[in-house]
């Protein structure tokens, strides 16, 4: 919204009857006054009240001022702000001090800086911070980016394009009147959407492992960090951290960083945790089966990275494959698959799952109908083959006894 005061006004505060809504103590207004032959100071209309401070002059014009605290500062500002807050500026003050007033532009946008004026202005210019900008039509500064928007009897404006950061600060329109200083300030607010500039790369670790994840975001105002999982989508983490003491597998999953100062939408980016672990074998079963039909003997594992299958009969020896049984190996199970049935064929198996992690078997019977019924038995992981076998053999044994 566009602001801006008439650089010829003389309208001064006093205490008095005339009530405003909205500010106290009750005032009204009046026009200054200066006796012939005698100047007239605005100490003189509030000693006591208030002490104005005048700082460095450029071309006879006032580049800031100042005054303390009285009783009647804040009501003071309200007066003021109430007169000034016109539109068709960006800037706004009055000698009284300065009137903070901000604009908030987004790093990349343009902006116009408004300084209301009228025909008896004789010196007039900009500055941001210590910086001359323009005195009149005359360019100090050597950004090509900064330009006069306007330099009229009403009007004396800057531009802006394409703002940066650095260009945040305040800027002052000062000038000269009836020869009284006059200036307007107004701070510029240069906003950053968040953004992430640095992430854990995705990571693999052991069962039992610690993992820390990092995420660096920047943005003006600082951006808050949040970290969540995608499991059960909720936050886990505040800050650009995140530390997981002694990882389960449970917890190997996505986990997103979101960053956020309310400027632009978020940012986010996913981190993928992988939780490497030994081969468990999950489903095994005894198989009935009589001669002649098809059999199927499963062997489930649930292993990271995944489990290699192998296949062994009662003494020891790997499966062979014919016409007539077959191994099917799938992602995470392996299948042995009787296409028909023989005598051959009853007997003791065993799976034996490994990874690089370490390894697990069990053993499961094909027999005849009503010869046996049950589950196999899963072994301990790392349990060696051979030893796997003499339990499948011991268990045939008894079953002939």
């Amino acid at each position: 919204m566009d602001r801006g005061f008439t650089a010829t006004e003389q309208r001064q505060y006093a205490d008095g009857a005339k009530s405003n809504p909205g500010c106290h103590p009750p005032s009204i207004w009046y026009e200054t006054e200066t006796q012939r032959g005698k100047r007239r100071e605005l100490q003189d209309l509030f000693e006591g009240e208030y002490t104005l401070a005048w700082s460095t002059r450029v071309y006879g014009v006032v580049s800031s001022l100042s005054f303390p605290v009285g009783k009647h500062s804040s009501f003071l500002e309200c007066q003021w702000a109430r007169l000034l807050n016109l539109p068709g500026s960006s800037v706004h003050g009055a000698e009284f001090g300065h009137l903070p007033d901000n604009i908030t532009v987004l790093e990349g946008e343009s902006v116009t800086l408004r300084c209301r004026i009228d025909e008896e202005v004789t010196h007039k210019a900009w500055l941001n911070r210590s910086n001359i900008l323009f005195t009149g039509t005359d360019k100090w500064s050597l950004d090509k980016r900064v330009t006069l928007a306007n330099s009229n009897n009403s009007d004396f404006s800057i531009h802006i394009e394409k703002v940066q950061v650095t260009d945040e600060g305040p800027y002052i329109c000062t000038f000269q009147a009836n020869n009284k200083p006059r200036m307007a300030q107004v701070y510029l607010i240069v906003q950053v959407p968040a953004r992430i500039v640095n992430i854990s790369k995705n990571v693999s670790v052991n069962e039992g492992e610690n993992v820390n994840l990092y995420c660096l975001a920047v943005g003006r105002p600082e951006p808050t960090v949040t970290w969540k999982d995608q499991k059960f989508s909720c936050t886990v983490s505040e800050g650009e951290f995140l530390d997981i003491t002694e990882i389960k597998r449970q917890q190997a999953e996505d986990y997103e960083c979101i960053t956020n100062n309310g400027v632009a939408p978020p940012d986010q980016r996913k981190v993928k945790v992988t939780v490497n672990y030994p081969p468990m074998i999950t489903d095994m079963k005894n198989m009935p089966s009589q001669l002649g039909k098809t059999a199927i003997l499963r062997c489930e594992a649930m292993a990271v990275p995944p489990a290699v299958f192998e296949w062994y009969r009662d003494d020891h020896r790997p499966v062979e494959t014919d016409n007539t049984l077959m191994i099917k190996n799938e992602k995470t199970r392996s299948l042995l698959l009787f296409a028909n049935v023989t005598e051959k064929h009853f007997g003791n198996y065993t799976c034996f799952a490994s990874n690089s992690l370490g390894a697990s078997n069990a053993s499961m019977l094909l027999f005849r109908p009503g010869a046996i019924q049950g589950r196999g038995t899963a072994l301990h992981a790392g349990m060696s083959v051979s030893v796997c076998a003499w339990v499948s053999l011991s268990t045939i044994l008894l079953l002939k006894v």
